[in-house]
C-alpha cells in the first residue's frame, strides 16, 4: 500500500488533516492493514541479562548505530540518565544522529509472558518519561529495525496481534505525527538548524508522505 499525502496540493492545514494510513482499523479489510505492521512482530522482549547492564554508554561516532542498554533499575526507578551522553550533544550533533540510537530494554519477563515491550506497563512508563524531557529522542531512533515504531506504540494506544501486528486507532496516530512534526521543527528552528529532510524520513516511517505545503504553511 503506498502512503498518502498528509495533505492534499493547496489544502489548508488547519482544515484538510487526511489520514496517511488506512491500515489501522482493526476492522479493515486485511488489504489495508499498516504495510509497517509485519516490522514490529520481529520485536520481542530483549533478553533478560543475569547482570543487568547499567553502564552509560558514551554516544557514537558519526555512522555507527549505537545500542544502549535500559536496566530494570533505569525503568523502575524512572531514571533516564542512561540518554545523558545524548544530551549533552549540541543540538547540531543530535541532528546527525538521526536515526542512529537503539534502545535495549532488559527487563524481568517470564518465558510465558506473552506482552510485547510496549504493552509493559513500566517500560511505557519510562518511555513517556524519556519523551517528555526529550521531544527529539524520536529523531534519533533507529527505524529500519521498528525502533521508532515501538516507541510510538509505547506512546499511544494501541492494539497488537502476532499474526497482524501493532495497530494504532488513525486519528490518534495522525495527531501525534503533525504534533511532533511541528514540535521538532520549532525545536529545530530554535537551534539554527534545518531538520525538515530527518523529520520527512521519521514520518515516511511512520506510512506517511508529507507534501510540500505542509512545510510551507510554517514559512
Amino acid at each position: 500500500m503506498s502512503s498518502q499525502p498528509l495533505f492534499a496540493p493547496g489544502a489548508n492545514p488547519a482544515t484538510a488533516l487526511a489520514p496517511a494510513v488506512t491500515a489501522l482499523d482493526p476492522q479493515g479489510p486485511a488489504g489495508q492493514r499498516w504495510p509497517h505492521a509485519l516490522g514490529l512482530l520481529a520485536l520481542s522482549p530483549d533478553p533478560v541479562s543475569p547482570d543487568p547492564v547499567s553502564t552509560v554508554h558514551i554516544p557514537p561516532d558519526l555512522g555507527k548505530p549505537e545500542t544502549v542498554v535500559v536496566s530494570a533499575d533505569h525503568v523502575r526507578q524512572l531514571d533516564l540518565s542512561v540518554l545523558k551522553p545524548w544530551l549533552e550533544l549540541a543540538p547540531a550533533e543530535l541532528l546527525e544522529r538521526s536515526g542512529q540510537l537503539s534502545l535495549s530494554f532488559s527487563w524481568p519477563q517470564a518465558a510465558e509472558d506473552p506482552r510485547e515491550p510496549s504493552e509493559i506497563a513500566e517500560l511505557r512508563l519510562w518511555s513517556l518519561r524519556a519523551d517528555a524531557h526529550y521531544p527529539w529522542l524520536t529523531l534519533l531512533l533507529e527505524r529500519s529495525s521498528g525502533q521508532l515504531c515501538r516507541h510510538v506504540a509505547m506512546q499511544l494506544p494501541h492494539s497488537f496481534s502476532r499474526s497482524e501486528g501493532i495497530r494504532f486507532a488513525p486519528a490518534s496516530l495522525e495527531l501525534w505525527i503533525t504534533h511532533r512534526l511541528f514540535v521538532l521543527e520549532a525545536w529545530g528552528r530554535s537551534q539554527g538548524l534545518t531538520c525538515r529532510g530527518q523529520l520527512t524520513a521519521m514520518a515516511t516511517v511512520l506510512g506517511y508522505d508529507l507534501d510540500p505545503h505542509f512545510w510551507t504553511a510554517l514559512d
